[in-house]
């Protein structure tokens, strides 16, 4: 037996869970750092890069995985680790606010921890995905968590936006320390008993280094260029995760609250984007991966331009822009999700965790830069410039980056096979 659609979608809740407690530690704590506590950028850019740098063990957690025991093991330790680490985190604001040096040292332990867990924890539940998902149900698999994940994002970064005016010390642990312990629950109940009635695996592959087996995925043109592709891609695509909510507070006067509630109404845009291609792509049948993937960035990078103008123009145009920006967003992640869930079982067979691991590490390195190099731009440029035009010249960038990422979709998407539509036959 391979996993029925109930047992994706119960994978697609641990997929919720992951997206619920990060965005807490991407969004609220670093909006919460730079302008409650009137501390630069890079602060909580070098933090959320570090939880990104952590990932580089990606491809570790996927080998192991590879090499035999049950896979939802790792899931529910490596959400466990996200819980404690996003808990640290939130204590974390409370040091740096009493004693900045105590403050840094528990802040770098929690993102270190919180980079352990994402990694363990996706990395080894995409493999699951792709290892037990019967080929003409992975395209859809993915569309289907990564809404979940995205779902998990915006209603948490809703409520919580609710629930955290008037903002307190108090309050801010009590809400995150209960999402970390509600994720820890609803994880290990949905994968309890997953793995049971599944297909015997086939043997495992011959015991090697890791640097030999990922070796041999790195000589895999595909993989390679795939590899690439996330790279660059990613880059654009964090780099106004850490900049956007100091962007609504400093220049719009957002509240915390209410710059919450803005990642939220993002996300949901995101949402929308993602079930727009699954309907388009799946029910009518239109559209390849590549032109999914180049609209997205095409769309993103028109978006960035128009927040980067709302600071000019006034607020009326910030939150559709945002929206916007979520939509595009959602168009070319569920695209470029579905090309490597259906990557992941082409090539050396049995290989299947430790491709996504390299994929994952790739997009964890080029998340943490990006997002560290947003912030430290936005850092640099409010030394000569006022704050509307520093943030506005970022996203500019930024959108040119997205354009690079169309144009070499385009480029290797093309000399591809013909590529599976969302939703439809996948072919190992």
């Amino acid at each position: 037996m391979t996993l029925s659609w109930v047992s994706i979608v119960r994978l697609g809740l641990v997929q919720m869970c992951l997206g619920a407690v990060v965005v807490l530690t991407t969004s609220t704590l670093n909006r919460l750092m730079v302008v409650e506590l009137a501390l630069p950028a890079i602060l909580p850019g070098a933090l959320v890069a570090l939880h990104y740098g952590i990932q580089i063990t990606r491809p570790n957690w996927g080998f192991l995985s590879d090499t035999g025991g049950r896979r939802s093991r790792w899931i529910v330790g490596g959400v466990a680790m996200l819980a404690l680490g996003a808990f640290g985190a939130a204590w974390g604001i409370v040091a740096l606010d009493r004693s900045p040096a105590l403050g840094l040292v528990v802040s770098a332990a929690a993102y270190a921890l919180i980079g352990l867990g994402v990694g363990a924890a996706g990395t080894t539940l995409l493999a699951l995905l792709a290892t037990a998902t019967a080929p003409r149900r992975r395209a859809a698999a993915a569309t289907i968590t990564w809404l979940m994940m995205i779902a998990g994002i915006a209603v948490t970064a809703g409520i919580v936006g609710m629930l955290l005016d008037p903002y307190s010390h108090t309050r801010l642990l009590t809400i995150v320390g209960s999402v970390g312990v509600g994720a820890l629950i609803l994880s290990a109940l949905a994968t309890r008993g997953i793995e049971r009635g599944l297909r015997a695996p086939p043997p495992a592959p011959e015991r090697m280094p890791l640097r030999q087996g990922l070796a041999e995925i790195w000589a895999e043109p595909r993989a390679r260029a795939f590899t690439l592709f996330v790279g660059l891609s990613m880059t654009a695509y964090f780099m106004q995760e850490l900049i956007l909510e100091p962007y609504a507070g400093l220049v719009f006067g957002f509240t915390p609250g209410q710059s919450t509630s803005l990642s939220g109404a993002q996300n949901g845009g995101v949402f929308l984007g993602m079930l727009t291609v699954g309907i388009v792509a799946t029910g009518l049948r239109r559209g390849a991966l590549r032109d999914w993937v180049v609209a997205g960035c095409v769309g993103s990078a028109a978006a960035l331009l128009a927040i980067a103008f709302a600071g000019q123009a006034g607020g009326a145009l910030l939150v559709p822009s945002i929206v916007a920006l979520g939509f595009f967003n959602g168009v070319f992640a569920v695209a470029a999700i579905g090309s490597m869930m259906a990557l992941a079982g082409q090539g050396r067979a049995q290989r299947e965790g430790t491709r996504m691991g390299l994929w994952g590490a790739a997009q964890a390195i080029a998340a943490g830069f990006g997002g560290l190099l947003g912030a430290a731009a936005v850092d640099l440029l409010r030394l000569v410039l006022e704050a509307a035009p520093a943030f506005g010249i970022v996203f500019a960038a930024e959108a040119g980056l997205f354009l690079a990422a169309a144009l070499m979709a385009a480029r290797i998407m093309d000399k591809a096979p013909p590529e599976p539509k969302i939703g439809g036959q996948v072919h190992a």
